[in-house]
């Protein structure tokens, strides 16, 4: 359909502006049972290696459900329209209630890790908001939490999406085919139509990055800086982001927690030669003159040219100043998703606003259950360059409707060099950075925490990423990157042992690879 008609389908894929519920007269659900993810397409697997290795151990239909949801709503909203939450909660009772009293396992993997965690809260919290289990629901139901590429405190790519509809990937295409794809020739206006649908999409703004400064870094700082990237494929014995020799990089290191950045040489400037001009208080000014983009309408044309300029002269924004600058670009959007989601880092959490659902999906302002018996793993690839940061310039094209664009040209050459097309990248999955998936395991939810206040143990299990040698592999069965782990062996063995009653102790405690740990150390949060 979306080859014949991509216009109708973008249409039916989009949601309401105003309710991020469905459009009048178009209604879109989610397909349910283990069909409804086995298979992105014929042959391109998602879940169907894991559902066929856990039917080899006896598993089937009545002891393992899909627990499919309409990845486009809000997580609360899934409730409000489809009862999502609802049947979860049932499925999950009566498979333990049918399977002599066994605790269920659960494998959420990328974005269903964040509804998960809204689960959890819900499913314990009183009615009407919540799903009125009380509060020992988890601690009776629920084993082992599994999350598999887990993007606990967001992605930097979500940034990205948002503000100009790109990811790496569509920047260097952008850049090779200068135009197309903002062009107006037989109605494509690709990245607008894209911007267009996916702001309607509450569920985008879960994956924004949460903790602000504290977690992703400031002007002079972040976790992970020193980190040193990797071009060639690591031996067995090497992981990507090693130090050069005597432990020292031999290159300068990367401002990661300067998130966007409006040109190279700000990026790499001293904090003392960055003089910003705040973009919060500026006037709006006259709107966009391309009329042709009213075909396609995103909040750009409510800002004027004033309110460009005054984005790029600010010129360099951190994670915190990143979610200003989408109130600013993207006032409705964002106002839609404040009432669904929070980005920050709780100071009471015993404060009675953080029962507000708004806050279940953020382990910063939440507390995990009190399920003292329950493990929780963060199961995510490593080796692979990942999104971390962005240099930025003011689109110059006239035929654009999107006023900024990611400054391909912003490159270096040499293979271990971390700015790849106008993209800082760091260790992770191809997603998601590794401080993302790790630091709440290896961290804040380690021992017992103000964020996980019964001592939940929890595991961290990296797998090293090694692409297929050659096309008779496919996607490979060693792969870190992020939809491919799914067929990862390694991965496989380790879900299966906890389904099969196996613990942490069983699969070897922690697995890891990557500067975690040492990254953690470096975050300043009250614990």
């Amino acid at each position: 359909m979306f080859l014949l008609w991509p216009l109708c389908w973008v249409e039916h894929m989009s949601l309401d502006n105003e309710t991020g519920l469905d459009p009048a007269g178009i209604r879109v659900r989610a397909v349910s049972g283990l069909v409804a993810a086995d298979y992105f397409a014929p042959g391109y697997f998602v879940w169907a290696v894991l559902i066929a290795n856990l039917a080899h151990i006896g598993y089937e239909e009545k002891n393992m459900y899909m627990a499919a949801y309409d990845w486009r709503l809000s997580f609360q909203n899934t409730e409000v329209r489809d009862q999502t939450l609802s049947r979860m909660k049932s499925n999950i009772e009566l498979m333990v209630s049918t399977n002599g009293g066994k605790k269920a396992v659960i494998v959420p993997h990328s974005m269903g890790v964040l509804y998960f965690l809204h689960f959890m809260k819900w499913v314990e919290a009183p009615a009407p908001l919540g799903g009125g289990g009380g509060p020992d629901w988890c601690a009776k139901y629920i084993k082992a939490v599994m999350n598999i590429g887990g993007p606990f405190l967001g992605v930097p790519k979500a940034v990205a999406g948002l503000f100009s509809a790109e990811a790496k990937d569509v920047a260097v295409a952008r850049a090779i085919a200068p135009g197309f794809l903002d062009t107006d020739i037989f109605r494509l206006q690709t990245l607008q139509h894209v911007m267009r649908m996916t702001r309607t999409w509450d569920s985008t703004m879960s994956m924004l990055p949460k903790g602000g400064d504290t977690i992703w870094g400031g002007l002079d700082w972040s976790p992970e800086k020193g980190h040193t990237c990797c071009g060639k494929k690591q031996k067995n014995n090497e992981t990507c982001g090693e130090a050069g020799e005597n432990g020292v990089s031999k290159k300068s290191p990367v401002n990661y927690g300067r998130m966007i950045s409006f040109g190279k040489e700000v990026a790499e400037a001293a904090p003392s030669e960055i003089n910003n001009i705040d973009f919060r208080g500026a006037v709006k000014g006259q709107s966009i003159p391309n009329h042709t983009c009213r075909d396609v309408w995103t909040e750009y044309h409510d800002m004027g040219i004033a309110g460009i300029k005054a984005i790029a002269e600010y010129k360099v924004y951190t994670a915190g100043e990143a979610i200003d600058l989408l109130h600013y670009v993207a006032p409705k959007m964002m106002a839609r998703g404040a009432a669904h989601f929070s980005y920050g880092i709780a100071d009471d959490l015993d404060d009675t606003k953080y029962q507000d659902p708004k806050y279940w999906s953020n382990p910063l302002e939440t507390k995990l259950p009190n399920a003292p018996e329950m493990e929780i793993y963060s199961l995510y690839g490593v080796g692979i360059p990942t999104e971390r940061a962005y240099v930025y310039k003011l689109n110059q094209s006239p035929d654009s409707c999107i006023p900024f664009q990611i400054f391909t040209s912003a490159h270096e050459e040499d293979e271990d060099s971390c700015l790849k097309a106008g993209v800082y990248n760091v260790d992770g999955d191809e997603t998601v950075p590794v401080l993302s998936a790790g630091y709440m395991c290896a961290k804040a939810w380690r021992g017992k925490t103000r964020f996980n206040p019964s001592g939940i143990k929890t595991y961290i299990r990296e797998y090293n990423h090694s692409p297929p040698a050659n096309l008779l592999e496919g996607r490979g069965t060693q792969s870190g990157a992020h939809v491919d782990i799914m067929g990862n062996f390694a991965l496989i063995e380790d879900i299966m042992r906890v389904a099969a009653g196996g613990n942490g102790s069983d699969i070897g405690h922690d697995q890891v690879h990557s500067g975690i740990f040492e990254w953690s150390e470096r975050i300043d949060l009250k614990l």
